[in-house]
């Protein structure tokens, strides 16, 4: 996987922050990982905790 800030343009810190954090969000509720059986690192943490792991 190509790094996601490597092919990003920043106009200034502000706006780093923003898309690092939007980036976050979708990296673990939205981007669907094989490792974890094809779960969001989100749903994997819910099903965890929720003893279904």
């Amino acid at each position: 996987m190509a790094m996601w800030h490597n092919q990003q343009i920043f106009s200034d810190e502000k706006d780093r922050k923003q898309k690092l954090k939007r980036f976050i969000n979708f990296y673990n509720t939205v981007k669907l990982h094989k490792a974890i059986s094809g779960k969001t690192p989100y749903e994997f943490l819910e099903d965890y905790f929720n003893h279904e792991v």
